[in-house]
């Protein structure tokens, strides 16, 4: 009897299924085998595990032979996780073949990284690529979400999917960007807890999560590592040899010239430049603050050891001292770039306080203005709208508040709104009027289909339909649209939680500069008061803490939910290409109308001197 094809390759696949897991570890494995894709990296060719000397640890506590259980990653940018991630899935395909599965924050994302990085390390390593049959074969195997091999399987699942979640055993477990996970998934609880579960059958599994940490005490890769044997990277000083944690304070520069910067020892003082750090990091060891911890290994590592010819210190120095005050880019800088968590500051703020903030508005735009955008709340009895001028380091300037009266199931209204929204604005400075660059309506109400067909003639115009959606992880502005509608349109889904923090940070910046806020002197005291109608709560869902945005009882908050919509819009088109610096050096270049020039007002109510342009009048 002639067995077939099909059946020798299972038969063959169980015989390696009975031997023992290599001594090989995966470090090893990568450096014989792993070839970079010029698709995929900034420097392609064969991959070196000397080029990122911390990574070394990470991979190798991955190995079979490794007693490490599990691997937490708390981590700045451009430091090499996830190809630490894509080197484990290699070497699980081609020596230790079982179930896997790859988790990423959404579906959407699981999809791109598909694409973008597993397919990539399919193509370019020789090593795997044999083993994985090429997705345009008929039955092969090999789909955008799912790989077959001889031996195993690797899945690529959204967290924010539960059925994906639990559809299958897994021996090896790879969780990236886990603080972008949402905190609940489709009411069946926390994903990293239902992922987890998955490799309960499995005696020998391996389970690594990795992510740039986001809240203190909602962040989950910050609670992972703290449960962890907590090891950091020390490296010497090329001069006193002595061992020391890279840190933000010891990093230096003349005034002027922060890309110039410097790391300064904390032992000789000694300066040390950028071109000493990879030296630094090819002798440099991890070292665990809490051994007990035998089962969970916790690497911490900020963006300050990325590799020379990444990210500079002169870099990192760059951004932070481009965030100037700005709360929300500072918070984004101290989580992305030294891999720490943001502690943040009460949530709630008083409408009495801004309205010291009024400034009489004139007849010309500032001259600081590159770009408008409008958000529109929908009611039951009106639209709400709220013009925002933004500049460099997105300043914003509240340029008008308008409510349009009438139902909304009906046409008046959406006329009225259509010719609002065409009206155009004259500049301080010798430039064309500004037109509204782009406006986002609101379709989450009872009026959805009544917004959506007033949008969908409008695409050219760019007036978007949007969606609110709350949580962690859902980024202000999505990568593309859904038409998972009743409208059958483009519709947005905009991280409203993301928006609030922003807005909320900025109304804290109390001198004009990167995202200040400008208010004019018509807005009263009901208006400021919906602009700080909310603030932040903590419950517990299932043991978790959840972060939620709650409006005070009786208030009401269209002003902040209009501004949420114009500071989505500004984001959708900077996703387009708009680039307010470069726009606003631009209109520096031009000269002042004559009614426009810069004049200087004094306030002698808490003797305070501001400079003001003439379009604030008076």
């Amino acid at each position: 009897m002639t067995l077939s094809a099909k059946t020798v390759s299972y038969a063959c696949a169980f015989k390696r299924g009975l031997k023992p897991d290599p001594d090989l570890t995966v470090s090893q494995w990568a450096d014989q085998n792993r070839m970079l894709s010029s698709i995929a990296s900034g420097e392609p060719g064969r991959w070196r595990t000397v080029r990122t000397k911390y990574l070394q640890e990470i991979m190798d506590c991955l190995s079979p032979s490794s007693p490490i259980e599990r691997v937490v990653f708390m981590k700045g940018a451009q430091i090499g996780g996830t190809e630490a991630i894509l080197n484990w899935l290699g070497y699980i395909i081609a020596c230790t073949p079982a179930p896997m599965m790859l988790v990423m924050p959404t579906v959407e994302i699981a999809q791109t990284t598909s694409k973008q990085r597993i397919d990539p390390l399919i193509e370019s390593t020789p090593a795997i690529k044999k083993l994985i049959s090429p997705s345009r074969s008929r039955d092969s195997g090999n789909t955008l979400m799912l790989k077959e091999f001889p031996g195993g399987i690797l899945a690529l699942r959204g967290a924010n999917s539960a059925a994906g979640l639990r559809s299958l055993p897994i021996r090896f477990l790879g969780m990236d960007e886990v603080d972008a996970y949402p905190g609940d998934v489709e009411g069946e609880g926390d994903p990293v807890a239902l992922c987890i579960q998955r490799t309960a059958t499995f005696s020998n599994r391996k389970i690594i999560m990795v992510s740039t940490p986001t809240i203190k005490g909602f962040s989950r890769i910050e609670a992972a590592y703290a449960e962890s044997d907590q090891r950091r990277y020390w490296v010497p000083c090329p001069k006193c040899k002595a061992y020391q944690i890279l840190v933000w304070a010891q990093i230096r520069w003349s005034d002027g010239h922060p890309d110039q910067a410097f790391y300064e020892c904390a032992h000789c003082q000694d300066r040390i430049h950028n071109s000493s750090k990879q030296w630094m990091l090819e002798n440099g060891e991890w070292r665990a603050e809490n051994p007990s911890a035998t089962k969970v290994a916790g690497f911490h590592l900020s963006s300050l050891y990325s590799p020379h010819g990444w990210l500079s210190w002169g870099d990192i120095a760059v951004e932070r001292v481009n965030a100037g005050k700005d709360i929300s880019r500072i918070k984004t800088w101290s989580n992305t770039k030294l891999g720490e968590t943001w502690e943040e500051e009460a949530d709630s703020i008083s409408g009495d306080d801004l309205l010291d903030r009024r400034e009489p508005f004139g007849t010309l735009l500032p001259a600081g203005v590159v770009a408008i955008t409008v958000g529109i709340d929908v009611q039951d009895d009106r639209l709400e709208a709220e013009f925002v001028g933004w500049g460099r380091d997105e300043e914003s300037w509240s340029l008008d508040h308008r409510i349009i009266h009438g139902d909304p199931s009906g046409p008046a209204v959406w006329k009225d709104l259509d010719a609002l929204l065409k009206r155009t604005f004259p500049h301080s400075r010798h430039a064309p009027d500004l037109k509204v660059l782009a406006a986002a309506i609101d379709t989450g109400g009872h009026y959805m289909l009544a917004a959506s067909d007033f949008c969908r003639s409008r695409q050219d115009r760019r007036i978007w339909a949007i969606k609110g959606r709350g949580g962690p992880g859902v980024k202000l502005w999505p990568i593309r649209p859904t038409r998972n509608n009743k409208g059958r349109i483009p519709l947005f889904i905009v991280g409203v939680d993301a928006a609030k923090e922003a807005i909320y940070a900025r109304l804290r910046i109390n001198a004009p500069g990167p995202g200040y806020c400008h208010f004019p002197t018509d807005r009263d005291l009901e208006w400021f008061n919906q602009l700080t109608a909310e603030s932040v709560a903590t419950r517990y869902v299932r043991g978790r803490p959840k972060r939620e945005w709650i409006k005070r009882s009786g208030d009401r908050n269209e002003a902040l939910d209009c501004r949420v919509y114009a500071m989505a819009c500004l984001h959708g088109l900077i996703s387009m290409g708009l680039q307010l610096n470069k726009e606003a050096d631009s209109m520096d270049k031009k000269p002042f109308k004559e009614s426009g020039k810069p004049v200087e007002v004094i306030r002698k109510a808490g003797i305070r001197r501001v400079a003001r342009s003439s379009w604030m009048g008076g």
